[in-house]
């Protein structure tokens, strides 16, 4: 029986798709080691949202091969998405896959043992107009499941590279995500995290009417989860409305991360984040208005630079 390890750097989508890809190894008779054992194959989940995570991701490729110079090292996720020329430089490495193309993992790694041939499978996101399902993913080591329920980002923010690593706006049928959802019930799992790479984009792409909310009131209904958290949200996805009818949802749990990355308006307006300093304080307000125990995190992004 190969071992299989897996390094996951990044965010909570990364996460779910690395428990993705696990599952389709244990599918197919491999066994899963931890990061510090002598593997056969070293998967590392790429993250590329600063210039420190880039590095980590090449020392984490490379720190792989030197456990087993055998092993085969396959990089794969946003890094590997947006800096293909860089990756090939990178020679501990055997496969460089895509983000699209994580689905296939196991079929590419066994491809490349038969034919022994460098292989890139990187599709260029930005074509990519629906969201690409991974399979049954109720594999989790946590006491809590992540769902990723879209893919991609439309904002544009201008430091962010996640669009290009990611697309376009793909958001996954509500009936998958119900059916994930179920399934991580049986299993005796209480609380699960929506996550996304822009969550309150979820259903933007849809014909017909549906938004995160109404996805939400469904998964609230379902038997045996008694926490629902979200993962970072923009800010204005919190409206009367919106407020209105999550209040109602009693798994909802009473944390929101909402990113605000700056407290200067001139710089929100560089930064193309669409909201003032104002607006923002007024969603604040009416979270705290509505729950009397709320907790608020975000992030701040210093030092950024003016026009010249």
């Amino acid at each position: 029986m190969k071992k299989v390890a897996f390094i996951t750097l990044g965010c909570k989508v990364n996460q779910y798709e690395t428990n993705s890809m696990i599952q389709k190894f244990i599918q197919k008779g491999y066994e899963i080691i931890e990061a510090t054992e002598k593997a056969d194959i070293y998967v590392v989940n790429t993250c590329t949202v600063t210039n420190m995570s880039d590095r980590k991701s090449r020392q984490m490729l490379r720190r792989v091969k030197e456990q087993n110079k055998e092993a085969i090292v396959v990089a794969c996720g946003c890094y590997v998405q947006v800096a293909e020329e860089e990756v090939e430089k990178i020679q501990e490495i055997d496969l460089a896959v895509g983000n699209n193309e994580k689905k296939r993992i196991v079929e590419i790694i066994e491809k490349y043992e038969q034919e022994k041939n460098k292989i890139n499978q990187i599709e260029d996101v930005m074509y990519q107009k629906e969201y690409v399902e991974l399979g049954e993913t109720t594999y989790t080591e946590k006491t809590r499941a992540v769902i990723k329920v879209q893919d991609g980002c439309d904002r544009f923010c201008s430091y962010c590279i996640i669009p290009y690593a990611r697309g376009r706006v793909r958001s996954r049928k509500p009936e998958n995500i119900i059916e994930e959802v179920e399934k991580i019930a049986q299993k005796g799992m209480k609380e699960v995290v929506i996550t996304g790479i822009h969550i309150a984009s979820y259903g933007k792409d849809f014909k017909e009417e549906y938004r995160l909310i109404d996805l939400l009131e469904e998964i609230n209904q379902i038997k045996g989860i008694e926490r629902i958290r979200l993962g970072s949200i923009e800010p204005l996805l919190i409206t009367e409305e919106f407020i209105r009818r999550l209040v109602k949802l009693e798994k909802i749990c009473h944390h929101f991360h909402l990113s605000l990355q700056s407290g200067c308006d001139e710089t929100l307006a560089r930064m193309n984040r669409r909201y003032t300093i104002k607006e923002f304080k007024e969603i604040v307000e009416r979270l705290r208005n509505n729950y009397e125990d709320v907790m608020l995190t975000t992030d701040i992004i210093v030092g950024f630079p003016r026009r010249k």
